[in-house]
């Protein structure tokens, strides 16, 4: 088992599910767990699980993800606490039909599974990249899905015929269009990027028949946060610990060009 105690690590979504026994498993491994959680009671507890596991660390830093104001504090804090950052896993999100099965809107009137499960943690990424690249060599994990669909640019926000399928489909398949973007964007900085599918319907809350463990999903995780032989890796997405093929429009390059637009204009707003 590796030692982590000299890295650092924010994990988004730590309280609950996968992002927990990320958390709990990097703890065991002795690293500096920055546990994210909406609640701040329920971060709390995990950081005492987390020291209690053998972290080297733990801090607590609360933020809802529905609101882009609350990112930008969230990264503002970590900037002026954390003297380094060498991984950050962007793992919060919400499912097809949890929080609800309706159409709903973030604080900033976006759709919300695009917003938080996508928008949130580009934002997030990009204001935290000036720490990550002074800690380099570092690490972006962006927890995404096979469960992809295609992006209409004429209705993003999918205000014209609004499904939960294609609202998280959508939004998982924009954080490995991104992933690809950023990779080649930090070449030479020695911070990499990587997204994958941890495993396929892991018994989380948001998952209503789960068909493997979450412990499956954290290994593959922790494989992209932490072996060294992945060093140096980027612009990958992975399927468990396979490397895989995401959706065509993940490859297409005027694709990825008006995502990212369409991102900026949107967090700039």
């Amino acid at each position: 088992m590796d030692d982590l105690a000299t890295k650092t690590i924010l994990i988004t979504g730590a309280t609950d599910g996968l992002g927990k026994g990320i958390a709990l498993e990097l703890a065991r491994r002795r690293a500096t767990v920055l546990v994210h959680g909406r609640d701040e009671a329920r971060a709390d507890k995990i950081a005492e699980d987390v020291l209690a596991a053998g972290a080297t660390g733990a801090r607590v830093y609360v933020a809802d993800l529905a609101s882009l104001e609350d990112v930008r504090k969230l990264a503002a804090a970590v900037r002026e606490a954390e003297p380094r950052l060498d991984v950050l896993v962007n793992n919060a999100g919400i499912g097809t039909t949890v929080p609800t099965k309706e159409r709903a809107t973030s604080k900033d009137g976006h759709e919300l599974r695009f917003a938080v499960n996508y928008l949130a943690h580009y934002l997030l990424t990009r204001e935290l990249l000036p720490l990550l690249k002074s800690s380099a060599p570092s690490r972006i994990v962006n927890v995404s899905s096979l469960g992809q669909a295609a992006i209409d640019f004429d209705d993003v926000m999918l205000t014209r015929s609004y499904d939960g399928v294609q609202a998280y489909c959508q939004s998982k398949l924009a954080q490995i269009l991104d992933t690809m973007t950023l990779a080649a964007e930090l070449a030479g900085t020695k911070v990499t990027v990587t997204a994958l599918h941890p495993a396929t319907y892991m018994a989380t809350k948001i998952v209503p028949r789960p068909i493997t463990t979450v412990e499956e999903g954290v290994e593959a995780t922790v494989r992209l946060i932490a072996d060294p032989a992945l060093e140096g890796v980027t612009g990958k997405f992975w399927n468990g610990k396979q490397e895989a093929t995401a959706l065509d429009q993940a490859y297409d390059a005027d694709a990825r060009k008006k995502l990212a637009a369409l991102s900026d204009r949107l967090v700039r707003a």
